[in-house]
């Protein structure tokens, strides 16, 4: 242990610490709703196959990557919404917060269905904050 504490006291005069900036965890640019977007257009191309078949293996496969894809969509938008957006996005546009979380619940509706109605209310949603994103991404 007293090893370990001579290093990094050797280590604090060797390199000292430095400060970074950023608007997000990165530099900006590692962020999209595109992947997003991507995973619900997903969602909507295998509620159709589900749709038209009546395979009871393909259709409990479909079941099962459409449940995965759609806690894809979450994740990716909520990656969006803590790590990318900043309270100025939101005062520039004050309904964000709500967007994001009707965007996140049709995400889950989207788990329950196979309905592609759901599925279009998802890209829909997401279509909506990407607006909001590439406008952001202007000022």
């Amino acid at each position: 242990m007293r090893s370990v504490s001579r290093f990094l006291s050797l280590l604090d005069r060797v390199s000292p610490a430095a400060v970074a900036e950023a608007h997000c965890d990165l530099p900006c640019g590692v962020y999209d709703p595109a992947q997003a977007r991507i995973e619900a257009e997903s969602i909507k191309g295998i509620i159709e196959k589900y749709n038209s078949t009546d395979d009871f293996v393909f259709r409990t496969r479909a079941l099962i990557i459409k449940e995965e894809r759609a806690e894809l969509v979450k994740h990716h938008l909520w990656v969006l919404w803590t790590d990318y957006f900043k309270p100025e996005h939101l005062k520039a546009h004050p309904n964000l917060h709500e967007i994001f979380w009707m965007a996140t619940k049709a995400a889950g509706e989207a788990k329950k269905t196979t309905d592609v109605a759901v599925a279009d209310d998802l890209l829909a949603r997401i279509a909506e904050i990407d607006k909001i994103f590439w406008e952001t991404k202007k000022a």
